[in-house]
C-alpha cells in the first residue's frame, strides 16, 4: 500500500505592491515603497526640486536682476522665443506706439527685425549668493550676435519672456527672485512650527493631566481666532522703518505663532496612544529622564506622520505670506516675493489692459498644488499596512 503525504502548505507568491508581503523590509523601505507608486506625488516632488532649485541659483537662471529697468518698454507684452534654421533662437522685435488721446501704450512687432537669444550668454555681472562674481546667464539677448547684425545700433533691445510691469521691469527675472524668498519663508516657519508643535504637544500628550488640560485650551482658544483678520493685526504692529530682513523673519514669525496648533495636535494624540507601550514603561523603569523618553523613544515612533503634517502646513505658510504682502502689510519694495509682484493686481484697469501681470499667480498656484500632492502621497505612503 503507497503511503500518500499530506499536501504541504501553499506559498503564496511575494506580491511586490503588497507592503504586508515583505516582512524584511524595513518600516522607512515600506513607507518608500508606497510612496514611489502615487504618481501625483512623484510629479509634485520633482516640481518642487525644480522650483527650489531655481531658487537657489536665481541670479542665474534670471536674465535680469530683480530691479533692472527698462522705461522704454513699460508693460510690454510677453515675447516668445522661436526658432528657425537661418536665425536660430529669437523673438520678434516691439516697436512702442502710445495713444496720443488716451496716452494708452501698445507694442506692434517690428516687420524683418528680430532679437537674437542664446543660452549662457554674458549678461549684467552679479555675484551668485552675493559672493561668486560672475557674468553668464542661462539664457538671453544675445549681444554679440545682435551688435554684428546691427553695427549702427549701440543699445541693445530688451527681451521679456513674461512681459514687464510698469517700470520696465522683466516679470519673468522678479518671479525667479521672488520664489527665493517666498518659498524659503514656507521652510522657516515649518523649522519654528516644528520646534513649538512637537515640544507643546509632546509636554500635553505625556504628562497629561492638568498640564493637558491647560495646553488643550490654550490651543482652542488660538484655533478660534480667524487666521487671515489675526495675522493682519499682527503684522500690523511691525514698524514700517524696519530693514528688509528684519520685516523678513518678523513675518515669518507672525505665519509660525498661528499654525503650530495643527502639529501639537497631531503629536499630542500619537504620544497618548505610545505612552503605556511596554519599550517607554521599561525606558522609565531603567530610569530615563522624561525628556529622553519623548526625543528617544516617543517622537521617533511617528516621524512620518510628522512630516506628512509639516508637508500639508507648507502651503499654508506660502499663502500666508502672499496675502499680507499683496495687501501691503507683509513684505515691502525692494524685496521681491510673490506677494509683492502681485500689489499691481489691484488695479483692474491695469489687469484688463495688460492681463500678463497676472502671470504672478502660476508660480503659487502650482507650488501650493504640489505640495498637496506631496503631502496627500507621504500621508498614504506613512501607514504602508493600510489599505491600497
Amino acid at each position: 500500500m503507497t503511503n500518500v503525504l499530506p499536501p504541504g502548505p501553499t506559498i503564496d507568491p511575494v506580491d511586490p505592491g503588497d507592503p504586508s508581503s515583505a516582512p524584511s523590509l524595513s518600516q522607512w523601505q515600506l513607507i518608500r515603497r508606497r510612496f514611489v507608486r502615487h504618481r501625483l506625488a512623484l510629479i509634485g516632488l520633482h516640481v518642487l526640486i525644480v522650483l527650489y532649485s531655481v531658487a537657489i541659483f536665481a541670479e542665474i537662471i534670471a536674465p535680469y536682476g530683480n530691479e533692472r529697468r527698462d522705461l522704454d518698454r513699460i508693460y510690454a507684452p510677453p515675447q516668445i522665443p522661436a526658432w528657425s534654421w537661418s536665425e536660430g533662437w529669437h523673438t520678434a522685435a516691439l516697436e512702442r506706439h502710445i495713444d496720443p488721446i488716451t496716452f494708452a501704450v501698445s507694442y506692434r512687432a517690428v516687420p524683418d527685425q528680430t532679437v537674437p537669444l542664446g543660452f549662457f550668454v554674458p549678461g549684467e555681472p552679479y555675484r551668485l549668493w552675493g559672493l561668486i562674481p560672475m557674468q553668464r546667464r542661462l539664457f538671453g539677448v544675445d549681444v554679440a550676435r545682435w551688435q554684428q547684425a546691427h553695427p549702427d545700433q549701440d543699445r541693445t533691445p530688451s527681451w521679456f519672456l513674461c512681459g514687464s510691469d510698469r517700470y520696465g521691469r522683466d516679470l519673468f527675472s522678479r518671479i525667479v527672485y521672488g520664489a527665493r524668498i517666498s518659498l524659503s519663508v514656507g521652510v522657516v516657519a515649518i523649522v519654528i512650527t516644528f520646534l513649538l508643535g512637537v515640544t507643546i504637544g509632546g509636554v500635553s500628550g505625556y504628562l497629561g493631566g492638568r498640564w493637558d488640560v491647560v495646553i488643550q485650551r490654550i490651543i482652542e482658544i488660538v484655533n478660534s481666532f480667524p487666521h487671515l483678520p489675526l495675522w493682519l493685526a499682527i503684522a500690523a504692529i511691525l514698524p514700517a522703518d524696519w530693514s528688509a530682513l528684519r520685516t523678513y523673519f518678523g513675518i515669518t514669525i507672525v505665519l509660525s505663532l498661528l499654525n503650530w496648533t495643527g502639529l501639537a495636535r497631531v503629536v499630542r494624540g500619537k504620544i497618548l496612544s505610545l505612552r503605556e507601550e511596554d519599550y517607554v514603561v521599561a525606558a522609565r523603569l531603567l530610569g530615563a529622564s522624561h525628556a529622553r523618553i519623548l526625543a528617544v523613544h516617543l517622537i521617533p515612533g511617528f516621524t512620518s506622520h510628522i512630516i506628512v503634517s509639516l508637508t500639508l502646513a507648507v502651503p499654508a505658510m506660502i499663502l500666508g505670506e502672499t496675502a499680507l504682502s499683496f495687501l501691503g502689510l507683509g513684505l515691502r519694495p525692494p524685496i521681491v516675493s510673490w506677494g509683492v509682484l502681485l500689489q499691481d493686481c489691484m488695479n483692474m484697469e491695469i489687469i484688463a489692459n495688460y492681463p500678463w501681470v497676472l502671470i504672478g499667480v502660476l508660480p503659487i498656484v502650482v507650488t501650493v498644488l504640489c505640495f498637496n500632492f506631496l503631502g496627500d502621497g507621504l500621508r498614504d505612503a506613512a501607514d504602508p499596512y493600510g489599505g491600497k
